[in-house]
């Protein structure tokens, strides 16, 4: 059974073959040997003797998912370079939870056993057939080519099957930047500087009959069999010559801004039935159609790594309706002067939902005059390249989400407006909570469902692990819309107590606040007043489940995150309600709880919540005005407070307080305070004294004359 929740364990080969059979890897076997200091590897023995090697795919290649976190795969190899066991051991992937089961993609993972790894060497990878499972097309394409790279990559380097390490075909080269010579289409694609790939729609159909999947071959492509299914060029534009020729000296200066050191781009045009880029990027963010794979290693590009360009600077080109340029990241450990490949993904439906697919390759070679021998490196550290890579590539993640960052900071500086001038804020009770609701939606739209930049008590439980083990800012920067909200807690906890993220910024806790707002307006939901004395005692729920989470962290973290499931925040929030029956019935039981008791969820359980309250105990301002009379005997403000986080005897408990400011509007209120009532009373009283006495005493046949009438 793999957990596809668990999280911070140490994601170790030795840690995972912990929890593995020797059997599960190799029919017969019966023990493991360590995992060896120079490679990563570990014997699969029988009887004393080693029959196989056990790998973690994640140690070998990149294995990073549509959750943007490895996909972790043990498998074992044999002497003759053939998979004989393969293990799911751990994935993060959200859309194994929206209706595919678990156990397919187990199943699925298991059945590359009996992979040769020596045919795929000689193929390049495509030796045997992709199998996917509509709606994972990504993560089964990181499986794949994580078990068939990261497997050739051991068989080389244990010598299994007769492979053998890659030697460098010649010196080591690097691309001549001081080569700019522009040239026409014709030039280019004469000399391979563009490459091409082109099926028409009879190949596209005689590929899928070659197959033999006969639901495939019942849905051919309609057509003209001389039509074009798909024309693909590729060029690789950060090489000057080539990006100043295609692109035009003002597009190629955008490039050369938009990369950052180390980096590359490659321009991939596009025209036919065929769309390369397909819509999974529009859905997850990835393009799912394309792949670029040089050696051992793959990119796949996310839309942030993704620009369209409007037109070829070349007259003579021909006309394409797919024109996008995408950037290959530094840490791709990418060699632009070395042969690499585009792998294009066929598919075609062969069922309402279900589809099939083949995979065409569009090689590349960046032509010889291009290319000069590279100088001799100097001797660098290699913790020190360690952690100049980690740092360039949380770098590369803030640049890339440079508006998300600019927004939230904007929503900061505007809700620390709010509170430093709360009172000029509540003075036009209508207008403020327009402006509450407004911000609340924008805090769920945005910082939950857009970014899913929802904060959890697993990232405090995260933080502390790495207290313990040894702490780094370089993990906590890989997020930095989660980042920058931890950071503003730490100043608002100081200020205003946790009211600031509770009540404003929390994706959940707005989305409880809305619906429940929006439930009383339309369906007269009626409110529930929970008696003090209850009230007041299940306040220490919230307290408890923390310090038990907390507690349960310190022995197994995973488990620890397994019972966070108390927060309804993955369900709700990051996958929108598109998860497993069970959490999806306990998120909308709260959310409806929410609806008679206004943020139940939040007053009573939420774990975070109780996390942020014992260190804001420590804040050093008490911003909410009270008059001495809020208490006792006016108790208008804890009647109508929101979360009852006000005390019959008139004190605001700042653990409870959401800092919704419901309470600064009541104190200045003309209708309801009975502070100001007596006082605007009292004023208009004097004002009509005044006017008396400037008038002078009323007619004596007025009703107010005092004396004898007249006759």
């Amino acid at each position: 059974m793999v957990s596809t929740m668990q999280p911070a364990r140490a994601d170790t080969l030795a840690s995972f073959l912990q929890d593995l059979s020797p059997s599960d890897l190799a029919p017969g076997a019966d023990g493991f040997g360590p995992v060896r200091d120079d490679i990563k590897v570990a014997a699969v023995r029988r009887g004393g003797d080693t029959i196989a090697w056990a790998f973690l795919t994640s140690d070998f290649v990149g294995t990073t998912g549509y959750s943007g976190k490895p996909i972790h795969v043990v498998a074992a190899i044999d002497n003759d370079a053939v998979l004989t066991g393969v293990k799911l051991v751990k994935h993060s992937e959200p859309i194994v939870l929206i209706g595919i089961p678990n156990s397919k993609m187990v199943k699925l993972t298991e059945g590359y056993a009996g992979l040769d790894l020596k045919a795929e060497a000689a193929a390049g990878g495509d030796a045997h057939d992709l199998d996917i499972i509509s709606g994972a097309t990504v993560t089964i394409m990181v499986i794949d080519d994580s078990l068939v790279r990261g497997g050739i990559k051991v068989a080389r380097a244990l010598g299994l099957g007769g492979l053998a390490p890659q030697q460098a075909a010649g010196p080591k080269r690097e691309i001549d930047m001081t080569r700019d010579r522009v040239a026409d289409w014709a030039t280019l694609s004469g000399d391979g500087s563009v490459r091409r790939l082109t099926l028409d729609i009879g190949q596209i159909n005689a590929a899928f009959e070659a197959t033999g999947d006969a639901r495939a071959i019942k849905r051919p492509e309609t057509g003209d069999p001389g039509d074009t299914f798909i024309d693909m060029h590729l060029a690789l534009v950060s090489v000057p010559s080539i990006g100043r020729s295609l692109l035009g000296e003002a597009e190629y200066a955008n490039l050369v801004n938009w990369l950052e050191p180390g980096e590359q781009a490659i321009l991939v045009l596009g025209r036919g039935a065929y769309s390369f880029k397909g819509s999974g990027y529009v859905r997850g963010g990835i393009f799912d159609r394309i792949q670029l794979i040089q050696g051992d290693r793959s990119v796949r590009f996310f839309d942030r790594q993704q620009r369209r360009l409007g037109a070829l600077a070349t007259p003579d080109s021909p006309s394409f309706v797919e024109l996008d340029l995408f950037k290959i990241p530094a840490d791709a450990e990418f060699d632009p002067a070395a042969p690499f490949r585009l792998q294009l993904l066929a598919q075609r439906a062969v069922g309402a939902v279900e589809k099939t697919f083949l995979t065409f390759d569009l090689g590349y070679s960046l032509p010889e005059h291009y290319l000069v021998p590279v100088s001799a490196p100097a001797v660098l550290d290699s913790a020190a390249d360690e952690a100049a890579a980690k740092a360039a590539l949380w770098q590369r993640i803030w640049k890339d989400r440079t508006v998300e960052i600019g927004i939230l900071v904007g929503m900061l500086l505007l809700l620390t407006g709010v509170f430093f001038f709360q009172f000029q804020a509540t003075v036009r009770p209508a207008a403020f909570m327009r402006f509450r609701m407004i911000f609340l939606a924008f805090s769920l739209v945005f910082l939950g469902w857009y970014t899913n930049a929802q904060l959890s008590v697993v990232n405090l439980m995260a933080l502390a692990g790495s207290l313990r083990s040894g702490f780094t800012w370089d993990a906590f920067l890989m997020d930095p819309l989660v980042f920058i909200q931890w950071f503003a807690i730490a100043a608002a906890l100081l200020f205003w107590g946790r009211g600031a993220y509770c009540g404003w910024l929390c994706p959940f806790g707005a989305l409880q606040e809305l619906t429940n707002r929006i439930s009383r307006r339309l369906f007269r939901i009626p409110q529930w007043t929970l008696p003090w004395g209850l009230h007041e005692r299940l306040w220490p729920v919230k307290y408890m489940i923390f310090l038990g989470l907390f507690g349960l962290s310190m022995v197994s973290v995973p488990m620890a995150e397994t019972y966070a499931e108390i927060e309804p925040f993955k369900t709700a929030i990051i996958l929108k309600f598109v998860r497993d029956w069970p959490f999806v019935v306990f998120a909308v039981a709260l959310l409806v709880a929410g609806l008679f008791v206004e943020r139940f969820y939040c007053r009573y359980l939420c774990p975070l919540g109780a996390a942020l309250a014992i260190p804001a105990r420590i804040r050093m301002f008490d911003w909410l005005r009270r008059y001495k009379e809020c208490g006792s005997p006016c108790q208008t403000c804890g009647n109508e407070c929101p979360v009852q986080a006000i005390h019959p005897t008139g004190e605001i408990n700042p653990n409870e307080c959401v800092n919704c400011l419901h309470c600064q509007v009541l104190y200045q209120s003309e209708e309801k305070c009975p502070v100001v009532m007596r006082v605007l009373k009292r004023r208009a009283k004097v004002g009509e004294a005044n006017l008396q006495a400037k008038l002078g005493p009323p007619p004596a046949d007025h009703p107010n004359a005092t004396g004898k009438t007249a006759s």
